[in-house]
């Protein structure tokens, strides 16, 4: 049993199913990965494990107490780390253990947790959540206009405050019960049915439905 698994996404692309059924998947590079931290309720207060994804880093590219927390444990490279939920009767992860992409099989169901591709800076028409914030604005005008004892200042206030532009996207997004289709073992390459949030190179973590589920960061 192992807590989940780190990595980034390549891209989509389409596989046949020996009935001929057009299968749209998603291709994951995932691990290698390396327990970077155990923590236990006598130290931290809860359980869980750190995992690191091993890759290819300019130790520039890592702040100074990244870079110290890693050397502690005895790992390089690893930039992107996340937490899992980890009880010791799951099994004994110390820091330094590998978990590799051999513990998920064909057919298994994973949560995958990405990032949303960003749309920059929308304006109010394009901006999620506009019906909520256009009937607010139109509650709040409506009653501060039919107000006439309310003063011109307040009534322009109310008005002005109930739509805005904002920043779209760039949020992170679970997509649940992906089956798994393929699993590459030499390449650490994981094959998982349908889309996965974020642009390709984006960085990814997910688990299996059954055994684990990730912490919420």
């Amino acid at each position: 049993m192992s807590p989940g698994i780190l990595g980034k996404k390549i891209g989509m692309t389409q596989v046949f199913r020996p009935d001929g059924q057009v299968v749209p998947v998603t291709l994951l590079k995932a691990g290698p990965c390396m327990v970077v931290q155990r923590k236990t309720p006598a130290t931290d207060g809860y359980d869980a494990v750190q995992l690191g994804l091993l890759e290819f880093v300019k130790p520039a590219r890592i702040n100074k107490p990244t870079t110290g927390h890693l050397k502690k444990a005895g790992v390089e490279g690893a930039k992107f780390m996340r937490e899992f939920r980890w009880t010791a009767g799951d099994g004994d992860l110390k820091a330094g253990d590998q978990v590799l992409v051999d513990q998920f099989k064909p057919k298994d169901k994973v949560d995958v947790i990405g990032i949303s591709k960003g749309r920059g800076f929308a304006g109010v028409v394009e901006a999620p959540s506009l019906p909520r914030r256009r009937r607010l604005r139109t509650d709040r005008c409506s009653i501060a206009l039919r107000d006439r004892s309310a003063r011109p200042a307040i009534r322009r206030a109310w008005c002005r405050a109930c739509a805005w532009a904002a920043t779209w996207a760039t949020t992170s997004v679970t997509v649940r019960n992906l089956e798994v289709i393929e699993v590459d073992t030499e390449d650490n390459v994981l094959v998982v049915k349908g889309a996965v949030p974020g642009p390709n190179g984006g960085y990814v973590h997910g688990a299996e439905v059954e055994e684990v589920t990730p912490c919420r960061l």
